[in-house]
C-alpha cells in the first residue's frame, strides 16, 4: 500500500508534552507515544479541531518509524475514520487529518493524568468507561 506520509514534524507545544509523557511513563521513543496519541484521538466520536498548528519543532519522524509493522493498518483507521468524519480520502486531506489527530492524541495524552506506563494501559477502559456513562 501507498502511503502519502513520507515524514511529518511535531509541534513545540507537542514536543514539550511528549517530553513530559516521556518522563513520566519511561517510554524513550517518540514514535511508541505518538502511536498511542494517535489511537487516542481515533478513539474521541468527534472530528479534530482544523486549528492551525504553533510553531513546528526540531522532531520528525518518517511514517515507517512511527507505524512500525502496523502501518497498512493504521493507515486504513485513518482512512475509515475520514470516511466516517464525511471526509474525503484522497491524499492531501488524510494527510491533514494525521497530522490533526497526532497533535490532538499528544494534547489528550498530557491531559489524561498519565503518570505511569500503567496508566496508558489503563486508558482504552477508561475511556470505554466514559463513553457507555453519557
Amino acid at each position: 500500500m501507498e502511503i502519502p506520509i513520507r515524514k511529518f514534524r511535531i509541534s513545540t507545544v507537542a514536543k514539550d508534552q511528549l517530553i513530559r509523557l516521556k518522563r513520566f511513563t519511561g517510554i524513550g521513543q517518540w514514535n511508541i507515544l505518538c502511536r498511542w496519541a494517535f489511537m487516542r484521538s481515533l478513539a474521541e466520536p468527534t472530528k479534530p479541531s482544523p486549528a492551525p498548528l504553533p510553531g513546528m519543532s526540531n522532531v520528525e519522524m518518517s511514517w515507517e518509524v512511527f507505524a512500525g509493522p502496523w502501518g497498512d493498518v493504521l493507515w486504513m483507521l485513518l482512512r475509515e475514520r475520514c470516511h466516517q468524519d464525511g471526509f474525503a480520502t484522497d491524499d492531501e486531506v488524510l494527510v491533514e487529518q494525521f497530522r490533526l489527530h497526532i497533535h490532538r492524541g499528544i494534547s489528550y495524552l498530557a491531559t489524561d493524568g498519565i503518570k505511569h506506563v500503567e496508566d496508558l494501559i489503563a486508558l482504552p477502559s477508561k475511556l470505554q468507561l466514559e463513553a457507555t456513562s453519557v
